[in-house]
């Protein structure tokens, strides 16, 4: 059986991505493994768990709606958690898929775009959908 070991995120400015992505989940930047390692890894502190993040520069744009995107749990009120990413460079999406009519045992989510674009969910308690983004 095998297990995620690192998710690797394509992004054109890895400092910038690393920085959001450091302050987003409180993670610490992995040291290098050698000399010349300069690739920007995140890491759950010591004790915590999670799953590594490396900031892969690469020259494809975002996608609009990806095949693959990470989903965070807010450990607190949604839209508290949504305002503190955005005010660490996330952007609101406007977002076609919102349900109409969730279900009440579904968690309200928000989506939001990183600092490159990178579309991911927030989820938690709280009003949840995000107004429209702004142009």
């Amino acid at each position: 059986m095998a297990a995620i070991g690192q998710l690797s995120l394509g992004v054109a400015d890895d400092t910038r991505a690393g920085e959001f992505w450091r302050e987003a989940l409180g993670y610490v930047r992995r040291q290098p493994r050698f000399e010349g390692d300069d690739w920007i890894v995140l890491e759950p502190p010591p004790g915590a768990s999670g799953v590594a993040i490396a900031m892969d520069v690469s020259e494809s744009p975002a996608e609009e709606f990806p095949r693959v995107h990470l989903d965070l749990k807010a450990e607190r009120d949604l839209d508290a958690e949504v305002d503190r990413l955005v005010a660490l460079g996330a952007e609101r999406v406007d977002w076609p898929h919102y349900p109409e009519n969730p279900r009440p045992e579904e968690p309200p989510y928000v989506v939001l775009a990183d600092t490159e674009g990178n579309r991911f969910c927030v989820e938690g308690r709280g009003i949840g959908q995000a107004p429209p983004a702004a142009d």
